[in-house]
């Protein structure tokens, strides 16, 4: 899966919340100073060459959907951020952020009950 630029995430966060979006129920969703009509219209075009939104046609007018869902591109980026960062191991990435956010004990060991549960909670799904 490839990787979306700044911008590009940016406009596939809002239609994974909107679920489904005209150009202009984007541009609204955006913060100030918010961008031009074509430059949005643009991004979600190559979205779509890149094969993460589709289009439904309303004559000229284009509704845009998410055919990638949040979980895979997260998923997906997770990984690529772990091989590309970590060499691909778990323990190092959360031993780094456990040492640069400075967690103590009591913090660790809430993110292993955490981890715990949706284990759990993902074993008890495929049952």
């Amino acid at each position: 899966m490839k990787e979306l630029t700044r911008a590009e995430e940016q406009v596939m966060q809002l239609l994974w919340d909107m679920d489904r979006a005209f150009v202009r129920d984007i541009i609204d969703e955006m913060p100030e100073p918010k961008p031009a009509y074509n430059t949005v219209s643009t991004i979600v075009r190559i979205l779509e060459k890149k094969g993460f939104v589709d289009h439904k046609a309303y004559g000229k007018s284009h509704q845009y959907f998410p055919i990638v869902s949040k979980k895979e591109y997260t998923r997906s980026f997770g990984k690529r951020f772990m091989r590309n960062y970590f060499d691909g191991s778990f323990k190092e990435m959360v031993s780094f952020f456990a040492r640069e956010d400075k967690l103590d004990v009591h913090d660790l060991n809430d993110l292993l009950e955490e981890v715990r549960r949706e284990i759990d909670s993902s074993d008890e799904t495929k049952s």
